[in-house]
């Protein structure tokens, strides 16, 4: 079975100035379809730079990155704007949620640049939100939810279009403790439903929900560990 991750000697180096930093410094890594991993380290690992290349936000340096059979590393903005849409679920430590639009349609946002039609992307946003319990939310503006329910509105919308990767960074980080332990609950429930999850958090206790662990520092993976 082909990895659905396959990242080999990952190099990202930025120019600051007159000087190259070198932030990642050749990873290898491999991820199976259905995998529930956090990936961690402390600030300044290379973490936040991995996942934004997991997450094909930003291009590596050198080396190769193939996603679902697709290499990533060689592709165009354009192209990786459609990976994006269509390969990934975003869900980020501030929701990034738009404030003046309904939980429902918010979360139907990513349907309309895949090209689903208007009643294709109601039904199935409300399928979404009612895998996340907030099916009596959907009319809400964010404003008018809890953290907590924001945070579910942003992981319905990472559904939405069945990516193959879920990509949660810090998705605790602004939350209590009992709204984290609800969230990380969920995440759980949607791995095993047969998603792949990838998150990203400084936090022991949000990665032990994980069953792999990640580890990088200073630009390398310094362990990678199963349950």
């Amino acid at each position: 079975m082909k990895p659905l991750i396959k990242i080999t000697n990952i190099k990202r180096d930025f120019v600051l100035g007159n000087e190259i930093v070198y932030v990642l410094k050749g990873i290898d890594l491999e991820i199976n379809k259905g995998e529930y991993v956090a990936l961690m380290g402390p600030s300044g690992s290379g973490k936040s730079t991995l996942m934004n290349l997991l997450g094909c936000l930003d291009t590596p340096t050198s080396g190769s990155y193939i996603l679902n059979g697709k290499d990533v590393s060689q592709m165009h903005d354009d192209e990786l704007a459609e990976i994006r849409n269509k390969e990934i679920g975003f869900v980020f430590q501030t929701f990034n949620l738009l404030p003046r639009t309904t939980a429902l349609d918010n979360v139907a946002l990513p349907m309309i640049y895949a090209g689903f039609s208007k009643s294709e992307r109601k039904e199935r946003a409300i399928e979404v939100l009612k895998q996340v319990n907030l099916a009596d939310r959907m009319d809400h503006q964010p404003n008018q939810l809890s953290g907590g329910q924001r945070q579910r509105v942003a992981i319905a919308r990472a559904l939405v279009n069945k990516p193959s990767i879920i990509l949660a960074d810090e998705p605790t980080g602004n939350l209590d403790s009992k709204t984290s332990e609800e969230i990380m609950r969920l995440l759980s429930e949607i791995h095993d439903k047969g998603n792949t999850i990838i998150v990203v958090t400084h936090e022991e206790e949000i990665a032990e929900h994980a069953k792999r662990i990640i580890r990088l520092r200073d630009g390398i993976i310094e362990s990678d560990t199963s349950k």
